[in-house]
């Protein structure tokens, strides 16, 4: 029993990890993170020719070798009549939540987001304040409280504010690490989907079980498992394969 486990760890969680490694190093020529790409990548269109409400969810591969295994995710927002989109971030850096410190849909030093969630008009109107209040009252927004492991990090912070909209019906990425991080300070709760239940012990180890986020086992952060709604599968540092 303990060779079969062994080897399910090695199939399931090192091996994917260490693809996406070999893929890394392929692709990798950015030679100083600090002159990386941070353009828009065109995903949005100007503020001003896009008069309704948006919300948006970003997510893409973080910093140097860490993008191997993670992303770094975060939220755009725009009210009715805005001209200007605001961005969320959630980082180290000093005051952890970040306001507009970087393009609504650019490149995360050199990555092209993918589109986590969308939402337009009087969809997104009606998620506006609640996903500003989430975001105000975030409960790990002090100098320190960041964390890059388990968490809280950027994943959380955005799991948190997705949590607190379940209407967005939306699943941040296997390789957004610290999703799963228990943000409300339960171990056992309901996803932020509001489409199942998960179990979590303090985002080193959990099952997620839910319609919108399939069935997921996170192991020291890492997360594997089956898309339901989409059949694919789940794997650290390769993110959702289709089937």
């Amino acid at each position: 029993m303990l060779r079969i486990a062994l080897l399910v760890v090695v199939a399931v969680f090192l091996a994917p990890i260490a693809v996406s490694a070999a893929l890394y190093c392929c692709r990798n020529d950015i030679a100083d993170w600090r002159l990386a790409d941070r353009s828009s990548a065109g995903l949005l269109p100007p503020a001003a020719r896009k008069p309704e409400a948006v919300v948006r969810v970003f997510s893409a591969r973080t910093v140097s070798w860490r993008g191997i295994v993670a992303t770094h995710s975060w939220i755009v927002v725009k009210g009715p009549g805005e001209r200007a989109y605001r961005r969320y971030d959630y980082t180290a850096w000093g005051m952890p939540i970040w306001i507009d410190r970087f393009v609504p849909d650019g490149r995360w030093f050199g990555s092209v987001p993918e589109v986590v969630f969308a939402a337009d008009g009087i969809e997104a109107e009606r998620m506006l304040p609640r996903i500003r209040e989430a975001i105000a009252t975030y409960r790990y927004a002090k100098v320190g409280d960041y964390r890059l492991w388990p968490g809280p990090n950027s994943n959380t912070f955005v799991a948190t504010v997705m949590g607190a909209v379940p209407e967005m019906r939306a699943s941040l990425p296997a390789t957004a690490i610290g999703k799963d991080f228990p943000y409300d300070g339960r171990w056992i709760g309901a996803t932020p989907s509001g489409t199942g239940f998960r179990i979590n012990l303090g985002g080193y180890l959990g099952l997620t079980l839910g319609w919108v986020e399939g069935v997921e086992v996170n192991l020291l952060g890492a997360v594997a498992g089956l898309d339901l709604r989409r059949p694919g599968l789940k794997l650290p540092g390769l993110g959702r394969v289709g089937i």
